[in-house]
């Protein structure tokens, strides 16, 4: 079993706590790992030496910075296969995808630094003939990163590689659920010439360490990605500071299907974009709105296909659809959730339970119909592999229904008519809208959410932009 030190001031430290974060296997319930359960005086420790750390770094070039970026993701790549295993044994995550997670951080590492000498300033015409106006790009400062157990490793790439570039430093607290792959991400780093302090990885629970982090005074900004109720406890304590947050928290988000879809494109899309990663994705399609036209073809093919969606071991070969959820509690929430649905008038079209096969927290691909717009099964997140069928015949309705939830993260339609395509993305009320295909961005783009899905986002050039301040200067001569 892997022991995990803190990363604090460039060295792996022992924590101040004496306590440990046991890390499980969800597909064999074994501990495959531990981690320091972290205190305050950890977060102290690791916010003092990114604040020491700070005013050199910001003086650096930015290409200079960038190159630690690229020794990242070498480090990365050379170590992928590793790190593939750590993070499927930490949380379920079939092999194939567990990889396309390392491979991509390393990706995302080498795209921002790939931005050292893009991002820029400007310059604003002044009323004065005898002045010029420049605005300054500058670091915001110590940046406090938590991340999620479901794309633990690739979240904080998300959060260090823009904030590093843009001369931050910063400090991350990995998900108590799924810390191992990014302690082994640490190890590697302790190896690099990184000065002391600009990056540091510690551990423990939200409720002591995160609050620490966030109620620092010397923490100048705080990216979370979350759920809803950690994002507005952090809205709360960072109100005192009046500090800077980005946050991307849940998603409930939609598909419509029109009666021009090409079915099978779209039944794939619905597929993959509920069912990777055991529905375990903030950006999963949550519910699927079919015109009544099509409603019974589509449902017969989405059933067929959610039916052959195999699920067991993830380092199976070939490997299955998805694996276990992450632990007991999510599998009975997502349980609860499907019964009061099923007590509330819908329908299983399949699945509709958990399964039992030995070991591990799996619950069956499952399909409901008939369940109504109010109800909590197409409200709230389920993050499951359970999907709700809603039947629409007009337009302006199931636009307002696709709208009428809380979150606003990600989309999707599916239809074969320009037109279409165009009058939708206009009238959707989300962050993103994935056209014919399924729900996953690109580290181009911009990740944001409306709503309760956050505030800010990650990815592109507005994502590294999240971690700058701007600075306005008035020359005149």
């Amino acid at each position: 079993m892997e022991t995990y030190q803190q990363f604090i001031n460039g060295a792996l430290v022992d924590s101040h706590s004496a306590e440990w974060i046991e890390v499980e296997n969800p597909y064999t319930n074994e501990i495959v790992a531990r981690a320091p359960k972290g205190d305050e005086c950890d977060a102290d420790r690791a916010v003092a030496a990114a604040k020491a750390a700070q005013p050199a770094w910001a003086k650096w070039a930015p290409v200079a910075r960038a190159a630690y970026l690229k020794k990242f993701a070498q480090l990365i790549r050379d170590n992928r296969v590793e790190l593939a295993r750590t993070l499927a044994s930490e949380q379920a995550k079939i092999m194939p995808l567990a990889q396309v997670e390392i491979d991509v951080t390393a990706e995302y590492f080498d795209y921002y630094a790939g931005w050292a000498r893009i991002y820029e300033g400007e310059i604003i015409n002044s009323d004065d003939p005898r002045e010029n106006i420049l605005l300054f790009q500058k670091p915001i400062g110590v940046v406090a990163g938590i991340c999620p157990w479901n794309f633990p490793f690739f979240v904080m790439a998300r959060k260090v590689a823009p904030s590093l570039l843009a001369g931050c430093t910063t400090i991350i607290k990995p998900s108590s659920n799924t810390p191992a792959t990014t302690f082994a991400f640490a190890r590697l780093a302790a190896s690099l010439d990184l000065p002391a302090g600009v990056l540091n990885i510690i551990s423990g629970s939200g409720a002591t360490m995160g609050k620490a982090l966030v109620r620092h005074p010397d923490v100048d900004m705080v990216s979370l990605t979350g759920s809803v109720e950690a994002g507005q406890e952090i809205l709360r304590d960072a109100a005192d500071k009046v500090m800077k947050t980005s946050l991307e928290l849940g998603g409930k988000a939609p598909a419509i299907v029109f009666p021009d879809a090409d079915l099978d494109l779209a039944v794939s899309g619905v597929t993959d974009s509920r069912l990777i990663y055991s529905g375990q994705v903030c950006n999963c399609c949550e519910r699927v709105y079919v015109h009544a036209s099509i409603y019974d073809e589509f449902v017969a093919k989405l059933k067929a296909s959610f039916e052959a969606a195999a699920y067991g071991d993830p380092f199976a070969d070939p490997a299955p659809a998805y694996s276990s959820q992450i632990d007991a509690a999510q599998l009975e929430k997502i349980d609860a959730m499907v019964q009061r649905a099923v007590a509330a008038g819908a329908e299983v079209v399949t699945g509709g339970g958990p399964a039992d096969l030995g070991s591990g927290y799996f619950y069956q691909p499952t399909l409901l119909a008939g369940a109504t717009q109010d109800s909590e099964i197409v409200q709230k997140e389920v993050f499951g592999p359970v999907l709700p069928i809603v039947k629409w015949d007009d337009y302006d309705q199931v636009i307002a229904d696709a709208n009428d939830v809380e979150y606003g993260l990600t989309s999707s339609i599916f239809t074969t008519n320009v037109n279409t395509v165009m009058q939708a993305i206009k009238d959707l009320n989300f962050g993103e809208t994935y056209v014919n295909r399924e729900h996953f961005e690109g580290i181009q783009g911009f990740h944001a959410g409306w709503r309760k899905s956050g505030i800010g986002g990650a990815d592109g050039k507005h994502g590294l932009y999240e971690y700058l301040q701007s600075q306005v200067v008035y020359v005149r001569y």
